[in-house]
Formats: structure tokens, C-alpha cells, sequence
């Protein structure tokens, strides 16, 4: 697993690529990078969270952490089984400190979304879930196993919706096939079972990213199979969505896994696989999004 940073700001160049985790024998996957306050001073401390293992049925997580913003790092630090953090997306640092993380775990048959949330920087975390989508088969807090094809819900995105009133947003499985929503009204702490929106989701990676003016940004693909187009959907409410930028579209392209983060001058930071080849990075002004 490699690294690279931006040199000089906008329009400046990317560093050479530095291993940052190599695990013996076995491939890493779906890396998340992100800050949180750490010690007294409440100063930023850069976490990269990661997976390792064959498959994801059979996957463990490791992290390590720097404290100068990706100069030096600590060493690696392999999670306890059954935790992952940030699955895939990155995870909602509350003012307080507190870390929800969207989690998840696919087995055989069986997708199903999890929170992890911890209130002392990492140290420890409490599982909540499973969550999954009662109206694609009846089965509380699960997927289906319809004896057929994998069911259910995975890779969440949260962002805080005001107050209290946290949202999850997640991709899901062919047959569900729409990107699904999730709520918490105690911060995290307990969280009522999906339901599908109003926006397609072919079984492929979303995020999603609360504004500061209270919008919320998708970052998806807009179509039923596939993983072209990319696309970019705002809603004021959460909840319906309105379809405003094409990324990337082209036929038989796969544009896929994107992040999405607000900038301090508001302004959009998207990365995604173009092409399963590299990794494309975009900056979008927050003057072009509309309201």
C-alpha cells in the first residue's frame, strides 16, 4: 500500500509514491485516511486505517497513525478481530472527538452494515448493528440469503445531519439496487434499519459528504449495472437528490471506490479508480454546486 501527497497547493505536483504497508503474503485493501483531535491541545492526528486478508470474508485490519501531517509515522498496529474501522469511506469526527465509522462485513451470502464508534481516539470501540433493509426479504438487521446470490448492504458513508441526527448512505446489492440510508438520532448510538432512496446503485462504492451549509453531496454511479457514469448528486434535505455533474462516461469504463471531502475554502476534493489503472483527483469549486 503506497502514498503520495500534493506539493505546492492548487496546481501543484504529486510527490513519488512511498510504501506505507506491506503485509506479508496476503494483499491490502481499501486504505481511509483521516484526522482527529488527539491529546489535550486537541491537535489533528492523521490515522490510515486499512485491510489485509485474501478476501474481504477473510479480512483483518491493521492501522498506524502520524502526528506532523504524513511526515513520520508510527508503526503498524493490527486491529482485534472483529474490528475494521472506516471500511471504506472515510469515518465522521464529531466536534467532540467521538469516531463513527461505517463499517461492514460480506460473508457467503450475507452483506450487513456496522458502526463502530469510539469516544477516546481509537482506543476503544463499541459495535453497533448489524443494519440491513427489512423490505428486501423480512430478515431484521441482515441480508437475505435467497438461496441464489449474495444480498444486503455494505461500505457506509456517515455524515451528521445537525444536532444529534447522524445518516449513513450505502452501497447494496444488485437486487436491492439503490443507495440506502440508515439514522441515528443519538449520535451514533442507536440506528434504525436502511431503506432505499430514490438513486441507483449498481453494487458499487458511494460517499457522501455533508457540506457546511447543511447540503449533502453523493458521489455515485447513475446507472442500474456498471460503473459508468460517475456522478455527482446534491439534496438539501438528505433524502432526494438531485443529479448535477458527470465525472467520468464512457462505455465499458469502470470509474469507481470515490471519496469526497470539503476543503477549509469549501470547496470539493474527490478522488476515484479510473479505469481500475489509476487514480483520478478532482477539485470542484463549491460555486458549482447548485442549490
Amino acid at each position: 500500500m503506497w502514498r503520495s501527497g500534493r506539493r505546492g497547493g492548487v496546481g501543484g505536483e504529486w510527490s513519488e509514491p512511498v510504501e506505507m504497508v506491506r503485509e506479508r503474503e496476503t494483499p491490502c485493501w481499501n486504505p481511509v485516511l483521516f484526522y482527529a483531535p488527539f491529546g489535550p491541545a486537541k491537535t489533528g492526528r492523521l490515522w490510515l486505517y486499512y485491510k489485509f486478508g485474501t478476501s474481504p470474508s477473510q479480512w483483518t485490519a491493521g492501522r498506524r497513525y502520524s502526528d506532523d501531517d504524513g511526515k513520520s509515522w508510527s508503526a503498524v498496529e493490527h486491529l482485534p478481530a472483529g474490528i475494521y474501522g472506516p471500511i471504506r469511506a472515510k469515518p465522521l469526527v464529531m466536534e467532540d472527538g467521538t469516531i463513527v465509522s461505517g463499517s461492514s462485513v460480506e460473508s457467503y451470502r450475507s452483506w450487513a452494515v456496522w458502526l463502530e464508534r469510539s469516544t477516546d481516539g481509537g482506543k476503544m470501540f463499541s459495535r453497533i448493528g448489524p443494519i440491513g433493509v427489512p423490505a428486501a426479504g423480512g430478515v431484521s438487521g441482515g441480508a437475505v440469503d435467497n438461496g441464489k446470490s449474495t444480498s444486503g448492504l455494505i461500505q457506509p458513508s456517515v455524515v451528521s445531519m445537525g444536532g444529534k441526527k447522524l445518516r449513513l448512505y450505502a452501497r447494496s446489492t444488485q437486487d436491492i439496487g439503490r443507495v440506502c440510508v440508515a439514522d441515528s438520532l443519538d449520535a451514533g448510538l442507536t440506528w434504525t434499519q436502511a431503506r432505499p432512496l430514490d438513486v441507483l446503485n449498481p453494487n458499487s462504492g458511494i460517499d457522501a459528504v455533508a457540506l457546511r451549509d447543511g447540503r449533502v453531496v453523493l458521489v455515485y454511479n447513475n446507472t442500474a449495472r456498471g460503473r459508468s457514469p460517475l456522478n455527482l448528486a446534491v439534496s438539501r434535505d438528505g433524502e432526494k437528490f438531485t443529479m448535477f455533474r458527470t465525472l467520468e462516461d464512457a462505455l465499458g469504463g469502470e470509474f469507481s471506490y470515490p471519496n469526497v471531502i470539503q476543503g477549509k475554502a469549501g470547496d470539493l476534493h474527490i478522488v476515484y479508480t479510473w479505469r481500475r489503472k489509476k487514480i483520478k483527483y478532482v477539485k470542484l469549486s463549491l460555486l458549482d454546486i447548485p442549490n
